[in-house]
């Protein structure tokens, strides 16, 4: 009886040890734990957005393509056979750079041949001039008549003529051996190459269309019914179907004098204000016209309207720390497109137009677009 008393006994006392080692490690544990601060969470990726003008609701909205003020349809100056191409489509060149070049074989040979002309019509003036000297001797001792003396110098004249025809068909020739290689007259971007090597081509035929860099503009084409309504330098609103949400300035240049006869609308350019921002050729755009009555306005998506003790305010981010900071904002209108903004943003801001409830103040946020894109503000 008194071995069970004693097994028993030492069964607890092990228990209570066991307990108490497990209680040690756990609280060691926890220390361990506690002495490794918890790794920051990553921002909170959030949607932003520039403010467009609230022009874009009454404007009149036209479909473009950027290109550039210039163009040049190059093509070589004589005819042949294109040995090599230098250059591709999208290919900037310098101004003086090749482009293509001819098989020059052919055209050397037309070098040699006027050069051999021109050395039979000297050879030819330099028997005229002595024979027409030798006349001259004769007629002094009345061996010849004066008759005689004129035709010799007719002769030489003639052949001075054949000289001077010989010089300048010498140098047609060796200027249409430099024609051999295309060039880019200007700076710019290769757009279209309409030949390749091994194809033969007429002179003035299109071999590539050159860009030049500069100016860029949008090309929209203006129903017949609605030109009147537009003069050179109307302002307009562009914005890029690549980067959407961003409006562009810029004001119309030229005015076709002519409507198109198959689709009866007149081809109108309008010239960025800030080329360094513009569009990458060959891009849609749409371009706006408004006519005044939200001036000043802005718009912004329903979603990014939030509150600030009772009043309307929106997300403002700072492009540089990326943290967001509430601002009031003043309401024009509610609209079924947004809410027209007299005042708190621009057009140049950046705003969050989603998720704006989850958000707090000061807080960094990871921008991304409306396809959740990462942005660099």
């Amino acid at each position: 009886m008194s071995d069970v008393l004693l097994f028993r006994a030492s069964t607890r006392a092990a228990t209570r040890c066991a307990a108490t080692a497990l209680a040690a490690i756990g609280a060691l544990a926890l220390a361990g734990c506690g002495s490794h601060a918890a790794a920051p969470a990553p921002p909170r990726s959030a949607i932003v957005a520039h403010p467009q003008t609230a022009d874009a609701i009454n404007a009149e909205v036209y479909s473009g393509d950027v290109r550039a003020r210039f163009e040049s349809q190059l093509g070589f100056r004589v005819n042949g056979k294109i040995k090599t191409r230098k250059l591709d489509v999208g290919n900037h060149v310098d101004a003086g750079q090749v482009i293509a070049e001819l098989d020059p074989i052919d055209l050397q040979l037309q070098v040699g041949s006027a050069g051999a002309n021109l050395a039979a019509a000297k050879a030819a003036r330099d028997l005229a001039q002595a024979d027409y000297n030798r006349y001259q001797s004769l007629l002094a001792k009345h061996y010849v008549s004066q008759t005689q003396v004129d035709a010799q110098a007719n002769t030489l004249k003639a052949a001075q003529a054949q000289v001077q025809q010989a010089q300048a068909a010498l140098a047609v020739a060796q200027n249409q051996a430099e024609y051999t290689s295309l060039r880019a007259d200007h700076a710019g971007v290769i757009t279209a190459l309409n030949a390749e090597a091994g194809q033969v081509v007429t002179a003035g035929q299109t071999v590539a269309t050159l860009a030049w860099d500069g100016a860029v503009e949008v090309e929209i084409a203006v129903p017949e019914n609605r030109i009147s309504a537009y003069k050179v330098d109307t302002p307009f609103a562009i914005e890029s179907w690549a980067d959407a949400g961003k409006q562009l300035g810029g004001h119309l240049r030229e005015i076709s004098p002519e409507a198109d006869r198959v689709t009866r609308t007149y081809r109108v350019r309008i010239r960025f204000d800030d080329v360094a921002h513009a569009p990458r050729l060959g891009q849609t755009a749409r371009v706006y016209f408004a006519d005044g009555a939200s001036a000043g306005q802005t718009l912004i998506p329903l979603s990014a309207l939030h509150e600030l003790g009772g009043k309307p305010a929106v997300w403002l981010v700072d492009a540089k720390s990326r943290q967001v900071n509430l601002a009031p904002v003043t309401v024009a209108t509610y609209r079924e497109q947004g809410v027209t903004l007299t005042g708190g943003v621009g057009v140049q801001d950046w705003i969050v137009t989603a998720g704006v409830h989850k958000l707090r103040e000061g807080e960094t946020i990871a921008p991304v677009d409306a396809l959740n894109r990462p942005l660099s503000l």
